[in-house]
């Protein structure tokens, strides 16, 4: 029989908000798994794991990112062609080697405009990593930064290969073409997150910083270390929510939207969104790994481990899919050791991130043909690594 404990309330509140924002569909089934005694134990650990194993640490790097890295000027493209089309190129790529998409999204709104050439559309849309990489670099750095060294000069040389075979303004759209940025800045969730934030985010720093250094938990005694998981959990299920409350109606790439607005949203904003969505996604890979494993008994390190040859092909049609959160999933598994780097390469340099949808919004033409075009150094790249042996 049906209890109606405040979980149980609290699901049937999210189950019928759903039906006016699907966004909700995540933390209701968070919520249902919650309130599941099978599904339970599961829930919490995953939830906990993905909050204090990646959540904590996209938090600080992307603090990182937005208040030291990401004041760059934002150099007209056109002016670097001028001095060097190769400048151009190296730049376009380095924009996109950048963590996050902003960058990616600087040089396509340029082309739109006319002030870049279509090499640079390819070499930034093939370097960039999207949000990907802000989980990789907090989670492990070294293969971050190789990864963003990789996608420059892969950038770079398809930029210059395409640049090639196309004059400048190939497929640049005839009519201009705008998109207004959402501005964060008076979105309640949004708001009301920081507060919390404020209060936890240096204590769940140190007791990340602990596991993440092996220390056992369970030292301090089963009830700490019991706590912990519980707020662990809580924290994600609370990211996951305002991240569903703050996207309403709104896609992640409006919100995050890095073009210039008349109303540039607040860097700290931006980092809480960009932290939420990726708990989001990280989340819920955690969880039906968890439960796959569980209910199914597949195991996907040993399924990769057998058809290995697949992997950089899957990792390379995943990236063809718009948005950052599939390409959040791929890095999750090889973090956890399930895909090979060789994945982790082909879908890094296949995916463009959120970047993707404002260059099909405005240049759709542009968008498909690049994309293509970063399938074939993706395919290149990830297969030389799996012969390799990487």
């Amino acid at each position: 029989m049906f209890s109606y404990t405040p979980l149980n309330i609290l699901s049937s509140f999210f189950i019928q908000s759903f039906f006016a924002n699907k966004r909700f569909l995540l933390p209701v089934i968070l919520l249902i798994c919650l309130a599941s005694p099978p599904l339970h134990h599961i829930s919490i650990s995953s939830m906990s794991d993905a909050f204090f194993q990646v959540s904590i640490f996209v938090a600080a790097t992307l603090f990182i990112y937005y208040f030291l890295i990401e004041k760059l000027p934002q150099l007209e493209l056109t002016y670097l062609s001028t001095k060097s089309p190769l400048l151009e190129l190296c730049f376009a790529a380095f924009l996109g080697a950048l963590p996050g998409c902003g960058g990616a999204i600087i040089v396509v709104t340029q082309f739109t405009k006319g002030q870049a050439s279509f090499g640079s559309v390819v070499a930034v849309l093939t370097a960039t990593m999207g949000d990907a990489a802000f989980l990789l670099i907090a989670t492990n750095p070294f293969d971050g930064l190789k990864m963003m060294c990789i996608g420059l000069l892969v950038g770079i040389i398809s930029g210059y290969l395409t640049n090639m075979f196309h004059k400048r303004d190939f497929l640049v759209p005839p009519v201009k073409q705008t998109s207004d940025a959402c501005n964060l800045n008076t979105n309640k969730a949004i708001v009301f997150s920081k507060s919390i934030w404020k209060v936890i985010l240096v204590p769940s720093i140190i007791i990340a910083i602990l596991m993440a250094t092996n220390i056992d938990m369970g030292m301090f005694g089963i009830t700490v270390n019991h706590l912990i998981n519980i707020f662990g959990a809580s924290m994600a299920l609370f990211a996951v929510i305002t991240w569903a409350l703050s996207s309403k109606g709104q896609s992640y790439q409006e919100i995050t939207g890095e073009e210039e607005s008349p109303q540039p949203p607040s860097k700290v904003y931006k980092v809480l969104q960009d932290t939420h969505f990726v708990t989001a996604w990280v989340v819920a890979s955690f969880m039906l790994f968890e439960i796959l494993v569980k209910y199914t008994g597949i195991d996907l390190a040993t399924w990769f481990s057998h058809f290995a040859y697949l992997a950089p092909l899957i990792g390379v049609i995943i990236g063809f899919l718009p948005g950052c959160g599939p390409q959040i999933v791929v890095t999750t598994l090889y973090i956890q050791g399930i895909i090979p780097f060789s994945a982790l390469a082909a879908n890094a340099i296949s995916n463009d991130g959120d970047a993707l949808f404002p260059a099909i919004a405005m240049a759709p033409k542009a968008a498909f043909v690049a994309t293509l075009y970063s399938a074939i150094p993706a395919l290149f790249i990830g297969y030389g690594l799996y012969f390799y042996g990487v």
